[in-house]
C-alpha cells in the first residue's frame, strides 16, 4: 500500500522574524497562489498536493513534538496517530527512518514517499504523475531507492545535484534513470557546467521507497540508527511508545538521508540497492529564505515586491528590487531611494538587510534576544 510522510520539523530561522520557535515557517499562512482566495501555509500546500494521490488515512507528518498541537489545530484532518513527533531533531535520516519503522509495523509491504513542507510545486497534475511514476518503479522492483531531481533552470549554488546515468525501462515516459552520483552544493563555475551538461538535476529532497528496503539500507550503512529505530518500532503502539521514543531517539546519530543512505548505496559494489532518479520538469521553488519567498510575490515595474496580507501597507518611491513583508494591520513601511533591500516587519521585530546578505540571517538570529527567536 502507498503512504506519504511530509517532513515539517524545521525551525525556519532564515525566515525570521515571521518564523519563530512557537510559530515555525511551515505553519505561517503567508503564501498566496493564483486562483486561491486565501493565503495558505507551506504545510497546507504540501498536504493539498497529495489529494487524489495518497488516501487521507495514509498521509503522515513528521515534526517536532512541540509543534504537534499547532499542527493538529491547523490541519485537523491529521489525527494524532498520523503525526510522528520527534522529541528532538536528529536530521533527515532519522525522521525518515522513524516513518519507515512505523509504516513497516503497520504494513510490512508499505511503500512511502518522503516529501517536505518547504516546496511550492506546480502544476499539481504533473507532480502527481511523476510521483506515481516513482511509486511504480519501486512496486516493480522493491530494491529501488528513488530520488526526485528537478530540471535546473539556472546554475544554483544552494542545492546539491544528482547526475543521471543510464535510463531505466518501464512505463515512466523516459523520465527515470540510474543515479551516476550525488554532488554537494557547487560553486558557480561548477554549477554552470552541471546545468550546461544536461545530465544533472537539483536534489529535491523527495524520495520513494519500500519501508523495509530503506531499513535494510539503514542497517547496512548506518547501523547505529537502525538499532535504535528497531527498539522504537518494537514499542510502537504499546504503552511504552512515548517512553522508548523519548529515551532512544535523542541518542541517534545526527546526519542527512543523502549522506547516510543515498550516497553510500549509489557507490556500493554489492549492488544490493538500485539507486534511481525521476527527473521532474516542472515549476519548483524551495521557500527556505526571504529571497525565495519573494519569488511567490508579484513584482511591480521597478521589481519591487510587497506582501502585505493581514492589513499592512507599503509605500515605495524611487526604489528598485526591494521586498517588503508587512502583515501588521495599520502599519506602513515606507522606502525612499532604496535598492535590493529586504524589509520584514512584525508586531515586535523588524528586519532590514541587503538581499545579497540573506544567507547570513542564521548568524543574526543567534544574536537576537531569546524571547524574539
Amino acid at each position: 500500500m502507498r503512504y506519504a510522510m511530509i517532513m515539517a520539523g524545521g525551525a525556519g530561522t532564515r525566515l525570521w522574524p515571521m518564523s519563530r520557535a512557537d510559530r515555525p515557517k511551515q505553519l505561517l499562512k503567508f503564501i498566496e497562489q493564483p486562483g486561491d482566495p486565501q493565503p495558505r501555509s507551506l504545510l497546507e500546500i504540501a498536504a493539498m498536493r497529495l489529494e487524489g494521490l495518497i488516501a487521507p488515512e495514509q498521509r503522515y507528518i513528521c515534526t517536532a513534538e512541540a509543534y504537534r498541537g499547532a499542527i493538529r489545530a491547523a490541519l485537523p484532518e491529521f489525527t494524532d496517530e498520523r503525526i510522528l513527533g520527534e522529541p528532538m531533531g536528529r536530521d533527515t535520516v532519522n525522521a525518515v527512518g522513524l516513518a519507515a519503522a512505523v509504516f513497516q509495523k503497520i504494513d510490512p509491504e508499505a511503500v512511502f514517499a518522503v516529501l517536505t513542507a518547504d516546496h511550492i510545486i506546480t502544476p499539481r497534475e504533473k507532480f502527481q504523475s511523476l510521483m506515481d511514476a516513482g511509486f511504480r518503479l519501486v512496486e516493480e522492483d522493491p530494491s529501488r531507492l528513488v530520488t526526485f531531481s528537478i530540471k535546473p533552470t539556472y546554475p544554483a549554488t544552494g542545492f546539491g545535484y544528482v547526475e543521471r546515468g543510464a535510463p531505466l525501462g518501464g512505463g515512466v515516459d523516459g523520465q527515470a534513470y540510474r543515479v551516476a552520483r550525488f554532488v554537494e552544493k557547487p560553486d558557480l563555475p561548477r554549477a554552470t557546467a552541471y546545468v550546461q551538461s544536461g545530465v544533472f538535476g537539483w536534489n529535491s529532497g523527495m524520495f520513494v521507497w519500500k519501508a523495509g528496503t530503506f531499513l535494510s539500507a539503514l542497517k547496512q550503512f548506518k547501523p547505529e540508527s537502525f538499532d535504535g529505530l528497531m527498539k522504537i518500532q518494537e514499542a510502537w503502539g504499546t504503552d511504552r511508545q512515548r517512553q522508548v521514543l523519548g529515551e532512544v531517539y535523542p541518542t541517534l546519530p545526527k546526519t542527512s538521508v543523502d549522506y547516510a543512505v543515498m550516497e553510500p548505496a549509489s557507490k556500493s559494489r554489492e549492488r544490493q540497492f538500485s539507486v534511481c532518479t525521476v527527473l521532474m520538469d516542472l515549476e519548483w521553488l524551495d521557500v527556505g529564505s526571504w529571497p525565495s519567498f519573494g519569488q511567490t510575490v508579484p513584482a511591480d515595474g521597478q521589481k519591487n515586491r510587497v506582501a502585505a496580507g493581514g492589513g499592512g501597507k507599503a509605500t515605495i518611491v524611487n526604489s528598485t528590487g526591494n521586498l517588503v513583508v508587512n502583515p501588521v494591520k495599520g502599519h506602513t513601511v515606507a522606502l525612499l531611494g532604496c535598492k535590493d533591500l529586504i524589509v520584514v516587519h512584525t508586531e515586535d521585530a523588524t528586519l532590514v538587510m541587503p538581499r545579497e546578505r540573506a544567507e547570513e540571517l542564521k548568524e543574526l538570529h543567534g544574536k537576537v534576544a531569546e524571547g524574539l527567536r
